[in-house]
């Protein structure tokens, strides 16, 4: 049924047909419920009237009441000016228009009062406001302008066309009066009750027009209550659907396989981290039910040998497995340790990837159908239609987040039985599915990115790892930087050097990688030193080429890109050089810091960076020089940032929030996660009376959404 939150826009008042095109095409706002949802990101305070003798720099934005009582065109073309004079009883200020002249300065009025808003800016030690907003006396206590007042985003189209921010402003307004009596609940009477919250009525015209900053609070409160809410209820409901629905392959034996490496040939001995996760994943696996459970582990934590050994739990339940890597470099490091680990045992383990050459391929392609491999271990390669299981029954992928939604569910059909829609038969139950990540996701973004995933944590590095010193270089104190590097190299340890691009730029001042190697190895010649060089744009048998030769410990020095950020295994590695560090993520420099400290010595990451750092950028440095905490990088690393830009949220569509923030709303996370669980605990299907606002909002969400449920 449609409602008059389903009008289209263009029959707003203050709107109209070119107006709505552009509302569409800037914002995507098509009805007035959609404009409804477009909150201010930002409230100015118009309550208080200063004197322009109260004007200081402290003060980011001041209202004035006085008279305009000079006005001059001033300077030519490009440095063409307004400039007007502006006086109360306690000085006076100069307001300035670069822009619209033709029609602002016509409409001032000499002699009049006015109420002005506005920016002040020091400038040649006196104080100007630059494009303020200006409205006479009497029409702004008409307005009743004076208050807390709303700032929307805008752009410069809709700027030209009278939708600044201001303009969003007073169409907000009209449509406020327009649908006041059309706001219908969305909640339960239970849940206003328990948290004492506003109506949804209320609280998105305090939204749009606050009172006063109390009622704002509550209002902003209650929007992003419900917002969260609804987030979390739709990712609740798909785990409990994906448990009771979804029926899995029940590993129930641990056998020989499983039993003889790890008595036999496991490396060193399992943190208890590890343990409690292989018991984990274990009671998973044995449950009859479908697993889909993430596991995050910070860099050189394990996570690896603890898909190993699940892996061989499903080879003695009689099924065959599969681990899936984002690059080249990681899935033949993934295949050359774990060939090295089985190495003894009768286990069939193979490599695909983009480079296998077409007979080797039609070889595993052929062995992988008849049942005789194993494992498979490989990058997109594993998707192609024509690589089919004779029996898959546990897949691993690592990295998850370089994957897409609907690359990850095309693992589901691998089996050559399998459909993704059809599970009635033992035989045609999805495989297992263990997703991995070395990049630390912090708590509030786990819960919404992975809340319908269980989730398993190793929080604990192997015994004898010690941790790694980071420090930060100037540029001037590079010579004590090749300086460490020397007396590692002199040890008998090995170094990596990373750049962050290939060639030169012209508009930026990266240190590029070619002029690098080109210095390294004038500074570390031959042959008292070996220096190899990867990067992206090489070949693959070359780049093989050198990163061998540097894990056999033939060379001394790794220049690089990131493309070793992953994978990339040498214990013997115990420095990392980061070059223009700045110009990295806290996450990428974090993943780039854990190619060291992998053996038992003493392992350094120097972070070299210009002179001349901005204030996030001396954070992220100084964030990496304090702590090894994944988490506690992440953390910072999303406060920093923001949710859209962390590895993986883009492709969860998950961060598009209108009024609720990830990044700063953890708490109230939290809590809206615990009233869902509650309110499916007691109303799975919402099919009570007391949940139909609840039941009806959740069925116009799911409408507007691609539904992905089936994966992860």
């Amino acid at each position: 049924m449609s409602s008059v939150l389903d009008t289209k826009i263009e029959f707003l008042k203050g709107v109209g047909p070119q107006k709505a095109e552009l509302l569409n095409k800037e914002l995507n706002i098509y009805t007035f419920g959609q404009l409804l949802e477009y909150y201010p990101f930002r409230y100015i305070d118009k309550s208080k009237v200063f004197t322009i003798g109260e004007i200081n720099s402290s003060i980011a934005y001041i209202q004035l009441r006085g008279i305009i009582t000079k006005i001059e065109t001033v300077g030519e073309r490009q440095s063409k000016r307004l400039v007007a004079k502006f006086v109360d009883q306690t000085g006076e200020i100069e307001l300035i228009w670069f822009r619209g002249i033709k029609w602002i300065a016509p409409s001032l009025k000499i002699n009049h009062e006015y109420i002005l808003f506005g920016k002040p800016t020091l400038f040649n030690n006196k104080f100007n406001i630059t494009h303020p907003e200006m409205d006479l006396v009497e029409q702004a206590l008409l307005s009743k302008s004076v208050g807390l007042e709303g700032v929307y985003n805008s752009s410069e189209k809709l700027t030209k066309k009278g939708l600044s921010a201001k303009g969003i402003h007073k169409i907000q307004q009209n449509l406020i009066q327009q649908v006041k009596g059309h706001i219908f609940e969305t909640l339960s009477e239970n849940i206003l009750m328990k948290y004492n919250l506003l109506s949804k009525e209320e609280a998105v015209i305090l939204a749009h027009a606050p009172t006063n900053d109390e009622q704002l609070q509550k209002a902003l409160f209650r929007l992003k209550f419900e917002e969260l809410f609804f987030l979390q209820l739709q990712i609740l409901q798909q785990k409990v659907i994906h448990s009771e629905t979804i029926a899995g392959k029940t590993f129930g034996e641990i056998g020989t396989q499983f039993n003889t490496f790890y008595s036999n040939y496991l490396p060193f001995e399992l943190t208890n981290a590890q343990k409690r996760v292989i018991k984990e994943i274990r009671k998973d696996l044995g449950s009859g039910k479908h697993m889909n459970r993430l596991l995050q582990g910070d860099v050189g934590s394990g996570k690896t040998m603890v898909a190993l050994l699940t892996m061989l739990i499903a080879i003695d339940n009689g099924y065959q497995t599969s681990l899936m890597a984002p690059t080249e470099i990681l899935a033949t490091q993934h295949y050359s340790s774990i060939k090295e680990l089985l190495n003894t045992m009768e286990i069939h383990v193979e490599l695909l990837t983009g480079s296998t050459k077409a007979s080797k391929r039609k070889e595993i392609i052929d062995n992988l159908s008849s049942g005789k491999i194993n494992i498979l271990i490989g990058t997109h390669a594993l998707l192609e239609e024509n690589v089919k299981f004779k029996n898959l029954g546990y897949v691993v992928v690592d990295e998850q987040h370089r994957f897409g939604v609907a690359q990850r569910a095309k693992l589901w059909n691998k089996s050559s039985n399998s459909t993704i829609t059809s599970f009635e038969n033992k035989s045609e139950l999805p495989p297992h599915v263990l997703v991995m990540t070395a990049t630390p996701i912090p708590r509030t973004l786990a819960m919404t990115l992975y809340g319908d995933l269980d989730v398993s944590v190793i929080d604990e590095l192997p015994k004898g790892r010690k941790p790694i010193k980071t420090i930060h270089f100037f540029e001037s104190y590079r010579l004590r930087a090749y300086g460490l590097i020397e007396e590692e190299i002199k040890k008998g340890r090995q170094v990596y050097i990373v750049y962050p691009l290939i060639n030169e730029s012209e508009t930026m001042d990266y240190k590029d990688l070619m002029e690098g190697f080109e210095n390294i190895s004038q500074r570390f010649p031959t042959p008292q030193y070996q220096v190899s060089i990867v990067h992206g744009q090489m070949k693959s048998d070359v780049k093989d080429f050198e990163m061998q030769r540097f894990v056999r410990g033939e060379t001394n020095i790794m220049v690089s890109t990131t493309v070793i950020e992953v994978g990339v295994n040498v214990p013997n590695a115990s420095v990392m050089l980061i070059e223009s560090a700045e110009r990295f993520g806290l996450s990428q420099l974090h993943q780039l810091r854990g190619r060291v400290g992998r053996g038992a010595e003493q392992s350094f990451c120097i972070l070299m960076s210009g002179n001349k750092l901005s204030s996030e950028g001396k954070q992220r440095l100084n964030t990496m020089v304090s702590t090894n905490d994944g988490f506690e990088i992440a953390e910072v690393d999303l406060k920093l940032r923001g949710p859209g830009d962390i590895q993986g949220t883009q492709q969860s569509g998950l961060v598009n929030l209108k009024i609720a923030d990830l990044a700063k709303d953890g708490q109230l996370i939290q809590l809206a996660r615990n009233e869902a669980v509650d309110v499916l605990k007691e109303d799975p299907i919402l099919q009570f009376t007391k949940n139909s606002h609840i039941r009806n909002h959740l069925m116009k969400i799911k409408q507007s959404k691609k539904n992905w449920s089936k994966i992860s």
